[in-house]
This record gives C-alpha cells, structure tokens and sequence, in this order.
C-alpha cells in the first residue's frame, strides 16, 4: 500500500463550516439592524438638543422671544441651525402664556419619532409622547 497525503478538505468538513457560518449569521444580522434603528434615534435625539441651543441663542438674541415657526415643517427652522440628513424637523409655537415651543423629528429610514418641547409648562399642540421634563427628547419607541 502506498502511504498518500491527503490534501484538501472533505465535503462533509465543508458542510459543517457552511452550517456554523450560517448559524452566526441567523445571530448577528437582526443585532446590527436594532443598532441601525439606535442610530437614527441617536441622530434625532441629535439634532432635537440641537435645535434647543439655537432656539435658546435666538431668544438671547431677540430679547427672550423664541421662534416661532407657526407649526411649519421646516428645513431649518431657526438661523444658523439645519437638521442632518434624512431628518425632517415639524417645529410650533407653544401657547403664548407657556413661553415656549415644540418639535418633532422623524427620519426618512426610521419607523419612529421623537419630540421635545421647551418653556413653562409642556405646549398642549405638542406630541404625547414627548417627555415631562423640558428640554429633553424622547422618542415614541
């Protein structure tokens, strides 16, 4: 008999690499895409805290006047303030005795929103899932 090195792989040692691959696979993909849907919160929650500093530098500016976009959807709804991309700001005036505002983000590739309101009280017009405390965005997840 002659003595012959084998070289190479069987197809059954094929097979089990094929099997533990997809395994990993079946686990990891539905990991990454919850990270995706973070990341578009992230990015809302973003340009939301955003929007409060530039609203806050207006009212610096304009002797405590926030302002006021009249419930618009605006590109950007204040000077020197522009949401990123894929992120559609809707922005309204409060009532006039709350001294304040609201706003509502919702990106092009999430199913979600998320909103924030700033002022004396939490604005009637504002979404009602948006967070007790002012200046601080949550999202309806």
């Amino acid at each position: 008999m002659q003595n012959r090195k084998r070289k190479g792989f069987t197809l059954i040692e094929l097979l089990i690499v094929v099997v533990i691959i997809g395994i990993l696979a079946a686990i990891a993909i539905p990991k990454f895409a919850n990270t995706k849907e973070k990341a578009y919160f992230a990015t809302m929650k973003g340009d939301l805290r955003n929007l409060v500093t530039a609203q806050e530098g207006y009212a610096s500016d304009n002797a405590g006047a926030y302002f006021n976009p009249t419930g618009a959807t605006v590109a950007a709804p204040v000077q020197g303030y522009a949401p990123s991309s894929g992120v559609t700001i809707s922005a309204g005036a409060a009532d006039p005795a709350v001294q304040g505002w609201w706003a509502e983000a919702e990106h092009a590739q999430a199913s979600k929103k998320c909103a924030i309101w700033a002022g004396n009280s939490k604005p009637v017009a504002a979404p009602a899932y948006a967070s007790a405390a002012s200046g601080e965005p949550k999202c309806n997840v």
